[in-house]
């Protein structure tokens, strides 16, 4: 054994790496603050997607994407990368459908709206899901 590893007395040193991802409660505290705003700009855009009048802009999506995608290497190989990961892919298909149902919208209003409202409600799903996880302190599933 080395100097470094022996643990004989209690002198000796002892050098104890830490995990390579290893995450802070400081660090911690931060990214769930992040959860928190990410999971509450989801919730606005959903809603306002479906309400007359309250359409939230692209911004508020775009602002939360960027922000999860700039800060997920910060969660890596805690608990809460599986949040950031599962906030992304939301993102990522809810813009993709609501894009691809945006012509609804100039072709036909109803079918628009339904196709809309379908499309928020599987947001909100995944909103309120990954939310009520985070503030369990549980991760996402893969």
């Amino acid at each position: 054994m080395n100097d470094h590893t022996r643990g004989s007395s209690s002198d000796d040193i002892i050098d104890v790496e830490p995990a390579p991802f290893a995450v802070s409660p400081e660090r911690d505290a931060g990214l769930k603050s992040i959860g928190h705003f990410s999971y509450f700009l989801h919730t606005v855009v959903a809603i306002g997607a479906v309400l007359p009048g309250v359409q939230a802009s692209v911004a508020l999506l775009l602002l939360a994407f960027i922000v999860d995608v700039l800060k997920r290497d910060d969660a890596r190989g805690g608990w809460q990368e599986s949040h950031f990961r599962w906030r992304i892919h939301s993102v990522l298909w809810a813009g993709g459908l609501y894009l691809l149902t945006a012509p609804l919208w100039l072709l036909l209003l109803v079918p628009g709206w339904i196709a809309w409202a379908c499309v928020s409600l599987w947001f909100l799903y995944r909103i309120v899901r990954g939310w009520l996880n985070l503030n369990a302190n549980r991760p996402m599933p893969a």
